[in-house]
């Protein structure tokens, strides 16, 4: 489980960057969204891969017990704040395209 997981995040990450250095504007939005899913799952993982672990505390038991909510915390406000953040980033590109009539990062069109 834990191959499969590192490939993901390899993938991600990876075509992340990859999208990252295109020149269009949509493709660099699509990158840093694929970056953030990468950290996410990132952060997800560094918690422990845990089946069976209550999420919710009971009497008696052992604290080694519980799953730990902190990543899990962490990865539900990074959710949040990367949909805002993107929401952010695709008004400024249309805001953007409108001004200046290209979507190349750098507004001007050139051959790729």
């Amino acid at each position: 489980m834990e191959l499969v997981l590192a490939l993901a995040i390899g993938v991600l990450g990876g075509g992340g960057v990859w999208l990252l250095l295109r020149p269009r504007t949509f493709q660099v939005i699509m990158g840093l969204s694929l970056l953030s899913y990468a950290v996410n799952l990132f952060i997800f993982c560094v918690g422990g891969l845990r089946r069976g672990a209550d999420p919710v505390l009971r009497a008696g038991a052992a604290l080694a017990d519980y799953a730990d909510p902190l990543p899990q915390a962490l990865v539900l406000t990074a959710i949040v704040i990367g949909f805002a953040t993107t929401a952010l980033f695709l008004v400024v590109l249309l805001a953007s395209r409108g001004l200046t009539g290209s979507d190349h990062v750098d507004g001007k069109d050139g051959a790729p």
